[in-house]
């Protein structure tokens, strides 16, 4: 079935069966391979990606439920204000290990400062909480994100 998507800006037209899980539209249809396929039940967090600016899990959420909505990857939300301020305190604190989270763990945190830009405690960890890194850098993602919030610069 032909479908047009919105992403980071861009139409983009594709050949996709309704049920297929967005998160394969975006790496093997489109090419787009920074989001993550990590469980495929919507439990990890690698494949976040936003639609209409919220986190939403890729790997089970069907291409037909996104059609006329705005879809942002983690090849976009450098182009935000918060995904900008996200992305540049997770490179000047280090956070990444091994990397493969990373993607969902940045649209998540862009996600929350997008809509309270000065999170406490309480709300990072609700806001990350389903996004699990198995190296544990859980403390470098939060000093991040209470730079990025904080708008300073390391």
């Amino acid at each position: 079935m032909a479908t047009t998507l919105t992403i980071n800006g861009e139409q983009v037209s594709v050949n996709a069966p309704p049920d297929m899980p967005l998160l394969w539209v975006l790496r093997d249809m489109i090419g787009m391979t920074g989001t993550k396929f990590g469980c495929g039940i919507a439990q990890c967090g690698a494949c976040t990606v936003h639609i209409d600016g919220k986190p939403v899990r890729s790997c089970v959420l069907p291409v037909s439920a996104v059609r006329d909505r705005p879809i942002t990857t983690i090849e976009g939300i450098g182009a935000t204000q918060a995904g900008a301020r996200v992305q540049k305190a997770w490179l000047d604190l280090e956070v990444i290990q091994c990397g493969y989270c990373q993607s969902g763990q940045i649209m998540a945190a862009a996600a929350l400062l997008t809509a309270t830009p000065n999170p406490d405690d309480s709300d990072i960890d609700a806001a990350m909480a389903g996004n699990i890194c198995r190296c544990g850098t859980y403390v470098r993602i939060r000093a991040a994100i209470r730079q990025a919030a904080s708008g300073r610069q390391s």
